[in-house]
């Protein structure tokens, strides 16, 4: 009955999250398309089964991710095993990336573009290493207590230094590998080990020190796959016949997936399965195999576990039949258009509302509050990140559109983040580094790859290959100036 109750307040907050995606569907369906869609009850039982698929996430997170991740970060921190907890730290990156489905998606498009040169199993070993190091690296720095906005300036220089040597055809591509790499599930249960490790650790504080891993994990992929490329120099050959290829990928996947498939239902509960039993496989590993004791309360971390799968499939099922088709379609028909506002203004509101009903954002929001003693407001946090991924695709539409060079666009947003470093609150500066990896997976990739794709087919001197990627970048990297720009609004208006 209690159970019952905390997941009603769930599923009534989650509707709440999906508001703002309906207002704007609605909106440019009805009244700039002046259409209404075919299958409105089918959207309808999509949305519902996306609340109910949020609900159950994030009572899963509560139940079995996140005291998995607190537990063994403590066990970890009290075993003294530096090499153990890199290893592990290593694995959950590698094993959870390697899987990932964007990942295989962007690295089986990447092989079909440079005609097999070059090869997407490769590839993603290199994108899982990186994530791998990245999570490693990122527990190293807890351990030190190194301020987290060396290590990230650092990266970013590398990134910036690395691009002007890299083949402009992987840049895009390259910079979108660093916001696909941070899953749903991975995200809550890496944050979960960051902050359970700073807690333990005398003289960490779980505000400064814990977060910042989904930071390390976003930043790595973007220097690793620009190496890849420099190395390779696959992209010379075939290149006008391969963007069509591409183009009618795309085209054909969205036809595709307007109808709903009995089959369907099935292999993406296999998919949601298969995505989990690494990460859960590497946490049984550790735990009974190195920690060598039992898992505390295992039965309800148990419940929570396939809570978080039931709620992630229904969550992606209800996605595919509900918003997916409605919100490619929409991005198609208004880059067909042609009217560059409304796109500008598609590309904002689409990125807002997306965000806030984004499940990793809302899991590493509500863990934030947590362990700022409310501090930090999760509403005010993810109003701020969506902000930010809204101006970020906004800008991401326009670079398209004016067809600019991405790297400068890219540069000056690093430079803008590390000139903001200096004056945030040092409280917020890992949370908003954080924010960027986690705007971009479930939800928002699908559509915001439609819009760019959509754009680059559609305008005229544009290449979907070099202009078509990037957006996922853009909305990576706003949000960590809207959210430093809240910190050091909020620290103002304390000082009064």
């Amino acid at each position: 009955m209690e159970f019952m109750k905390i997941f009603l307040k769930d599923l009534k907050n989650s509707f709440k999250d999906l508001i703002p995606i309906i207002v704007v569907v609605a909106f440019f369906q009805l009244v700039i398309i002046q259409k209404i869609p075919d299958n409105t009850l089918t959207i309808i039982l999509g949305l519902f089964i996306v609340a109910v698929g949020l609900a159950l996430f994030i009572r899963g997170l509560e139940l079995g991710i996140f005291p998995v991740g607190e537990n063994l970060a403590i066990e970890f921190a009290k075993k003294g095993s530096l090499f153990w907890l890199l290893l592990f730290a290593f694995l959950i990156g590698f094993s959870t990336t390697i899987a990932e489905p964007a990942l295989i998606a962007i690295a089986d498009k990447a092989e079909a573009i440079s005609s097999g040169k070059i090869d997407a199993f490769f590839l993603r070993l290199t994108v899982a290493f990186s994530v791998g190091f990245a999570i490693a690296l990122g527990v190293f720095r807890i351990i030190l207590g190194h301020p987290i906005h060396y290590y990230i300036i650092s990266g970013y220089v590398m990134v910036v230094l690395i691009t002007f040597f890299a083949p402009k055809e992987i840049i895009g591509l390259a910079y979108d590998s660093g916001g696909v790499t941070t899953s749903t599930v991975t995200v809550p249960l890496v944050a979960a080990l960051g902050i359970g490790l700073a807690s333990s650790i005398k003289g960490r504080n779980p505000v400064i020190d814990g977060f910042g891993l989904i930071a390390f994990a976003s930043l790595t992929p973007m220097i690793f796959v620009q190496l890849y490329g420099i190395g390779a120099e696959y992209f010379a050959q075939n290149r006008a016949n391969e963007t069509v290829s591409l183009a009618k990928a795309v085209t054909d996947t969205i036809i595709n997936e307007d109808h709903f498939e009995i089959k369907k239902i099935f292999f993406d509960l296999i998919s949601v399965v298969k995505d989990i039993l690494p990460i859960i496989a590497v946490i049984l590993f550790f735990q009974y195999g190195v920690i060598k004791r039992a898992l505390p309360h295992l039965r309800k971390i148990s419940f929570g576990i396939i809570l978080v799968v039931m709620g992630l499939y229904a969550f992606i099922l209800g996605l595919e039949i509900g918003l997916f088709p409605i919100g490619e379609t929409l991005a198609f028909q208004l880059t067909s258009m042609k009217q560059i506002f409304l796109i500008y203004l598609f590309a904002f509101l689409i990125g807002f509302s997306t965000t806030m009903a984004e499940p990793a954002l809302l899991a590493i929001a509500i863990k934030a509050q947590e362990v700022s003693d409310e501090r930090i407001n999760s509403t005010i946090l993810r109003v701020f990140v969506a902000l930010g991924v809204a101006i970020g695709i906004a800008l991401g539409a326009y670079r398209i559109v004016s067809g600019g060079e991405i790297h400068y666009y890219i540069i000056a947003g690093y430079i803008i983040v590390i000139i903001m470093t200096y004056f945030a609150p040092r409280y917020i500066i890992p949370i908003a580094y954080d924010s960027g990896g986690v705007t971009t997976s479930t939800v928002t990739v699908p559509l915001v790859a439609a819009l760019g794709l959509g754009l680059a087919q559609n305008l005229e001197g544009r290449d979907p290959l070099i202009d078509g990627f990037g957006l996922i970048a853009f909305a990576s990297l706003f949000p960590m100036i809207t959210v430093m720009s809240y910190g050091i609004y909020a620290e103002l208006k304390r000082k009064g």
